[in-house]
């Protein structure tokens, strides 16, 4: 009879439904702030796009950092993002909440897919170099 054991943590299993959880409440909340549909949630669920999307962004980008510096720095340059999106838009007179949501939601992709296509390019090659 043999016995099978998990050495994996406890709370290994739960961070893909976290991750997956955090992306939903963000693309809800750009969803409602694009559509302009009046809701309760929309206020804190687009709040939580304009600091979630930018952070991932720009922690994705950031690989070489430790754990505790990572975060720490993504959501502080979330945070200069958003406020250099906002005020651009106001000095220069075009500001709307749709169109502030947008123009995060587009920075934050302009800084997340070079990241996204520098790794592809990096496992390709690796995984070439192992053949």
């Amino acid at each position: 009879m043999h016995t099978i054991t998990d050495n994996r943590p406890a709370g290994g299993d739960s961070l893909p439904v976290i991750v997956g959880a955090a992306v939903g409440i963000a693309g809800l909340g750009a969803a409602l702030a694009l559509a302009d549909v009046h809701s309760p949630l929309r206020a804190p669920f687009t709040l939580f796009f304009l600091l979630a999307a930018p952070a991932l962004a720009i922690g994705s980008a950031l690989r070489g950092l430790d754990a505790l510096t990572r975060p720490v720095l993504a959501v502080a340059g979330a945070l200069a993002l958003d406020l250099l999106v906002a005020e651009a838009m106001l000095a220069l007179r075009m500001w709307s909440a749709r169109g502030g949501v947008a123009a995060v939601g587009a920075v934050s992709l302009l800084i997340l897919v070079p990241t996204l296509f520098t790794r592809l390019a990096r496992r390709r090659r690796m995984t070439r170099s192992q053949d």
